[in-house]
């Protein structure tokens, strides 16, 4: 037994792994994923023509079909033109394809997704399908990163429109949750305007946890653009970005004047809801079990014209 434990070390010896030199630098190591991830041929002609007619001709209709999307406030950026930052509440990953295809046709075809580094870019095959399904790209969730910003910054000189939950998360309970200030920042420090935008009923087709799609309505409300003002720091215009999706929630779900009223009297509700148990924070949302009525539902599919 002694000649082949012998043979062994021996074998082990010759082929182990060889150690570096200290006296000499390691290359850095090129990392392919998380916020490494390259995004670049996404954007290439021939991509984002192939993208084009996937959104066009089979996202939209299918979200048409799933989520009967109620498009209102188109007005407020009727006459926005130039790259912007869409910040929006974030419940369902239905709310990705459904914001843009809910985006007008100068914007819808030249918008990126700031998607979780961690999540969606954690393997190379699942950063490339959402790449080219959505044109996301690498964002680190809780602060921006140098690179995350650097490629943010070099999207919109270019032209591009950013989508991004500032959230960071899916809703656990259909609450909203604290908001990070990094599209805030992105957008004080490119100078573009932020967007708020408002989903409503994402969660009933595909919340958080949910294993099946459920098919019912939808409502995307637009809300003014917001401008970074004189030395307004990012947490100001997260602030002002917040306070505007609550009116925006408001609005939703009562009337544009009745939101406004509250909104001057500082009485908004919040987006985060009441600090109670889970039982009672389900009961007091405004699609919560004591207001729902069968009326509410609607069989699949439903065929409603789609406002573009």
């Amino acid at each position: 037994m002694s000649a082949p434990k012998s043979l062994w070390r021996t074998v082990r010896t010759v082929v182990r792994e060889p150690t570096w030199p200290t006296s000499v630098p390691r290359p850095p190591v090129e990392r392919r994923t998380g916020v490494d991830f390259d995004t670049d041929w996404s954007r290439r002609y021939g991509v984002r023509l192939a993208r084009a007619v996937v959104l066009d001709g089979v996202t939209r209709p299918l979200l048409h079909a799933v989520a009967s999307p109620d498009i209102r406030g188109l007005d407020r950026i009727e006459q926005l033109h130039g790259p912007a930052v869409f910040a929006a509440n974030h419940a369902s990953h239905v709310d990705t394809p459904l914001l843009l295809a809910s985006l007008p046709p100068r914007f819808r075809h030249r918008a990126a997704v700031g998607a979780g580094a961690d999540y969606f870019f954690d393997k190379r095959w699942k950063g490339a399908l959402w790449a080219f399904a959505i044109n996301a790209v690498p964002i680190e969730r809780n602060r921006p990163s140098p690179r995350s910003v650097r490629l943010a910054g070099s999207l919109i000189a270019d032209g591009w429109s950013l989508l991004i939950f500032p959230e960071g998360s899916r809703s656990p309970d259909g609450w909203g949750q604290p908001h990070h200030p990094g599209p805030a920042y992105l957008a004080a420090r490119a100078g573009v305007p932020l967007v708020p935008v408002h989903l409503e009923g994402t969660r009933r087709i595909l919340g958080k946890g949910a294993n099946r799609v459920r098919p019912g309505r939808t409502t995307i409300t637009f809300g003014a653009p917001l401008y970074p003002e004189t030395d307004e720091d990012a947490r100001a215009l997260a602030a002002r970005l917040e306070a505007a999706l609550a009116v925006l929630a408001d609005e939703q779900s009562s009337d544009w004047w009745s939101a406004r009223k509250r909104a001057a009297a500082g009485t908004t509700p919040a987006l985060t809801g009441p600090a109670a148990p889970a039982w009672r924070r389900a009961w007091a949302l405004p699609n919560g079990p004591r207001r729902r009525s069968p009326s509410t539902a609607r069989p699949w599919p439903h065929l409603s014209d789609w406002r573009t």
